[in-house]
């Protein structure tokens, strides 16, 4: 082998290696597990509850009792207001069975801070 196709070997084989790394990746993240997915898998809801976000057809018991005692907010609230609703939305949250999830990674679909992870019951086989 000479000088130049030693070269062009190295030159290739990073380029390879980086192109197939690349698509493990993508097809890695495709896949989405969690609560934090598209769909909303989890039936999370925002905390606290805001004006700008309507709350799902689909709504779990505790985030309806969420809203039934705090407030929803808008983006034009107060800091003060805005912490005092999100504790009150805490609260709330975890009396009624719930888990309090942090995002960390906004998007679109799930564009706040803090969600409600209701606690579901699978229904129960039906004894006989």
């Amino acid at each position: 082998m000479n000088a130049k196709s030693t070269d062009i070997w190295r030159l290739i084989v990073p380029l390879l290696v980086a192109w197939i790394l690349g698509m493990f990746a993508t097809v890695v993240q495709a896949e989405c597990t969690g609560c934090l997915c598209p769909g909303n898998p989890c039936k999370l809801c925002s905390l606290p509850p805001t004006t700008s976000l309507p709350p799902a057809p689909d709504e779990a018991d505790a985030c309806l009792r969420i809203r039934e005692k705090v407030l929803p907010i808008s983006k034009n609230t107060e800091p003060n207001e805005h912490y005092s609703s999100l504790n009150n939305s805490m609260r709330e949250c975890v009396k009624n069975g719930g888990d309090v999830i942090v995002n960390s990674r906004r998007n679109k679909e799930f564009p706040s801070k803090h969600y409600c992870k209701p606690y579901v019951v699978s229904a129960s086989p039906q004894k006989n």
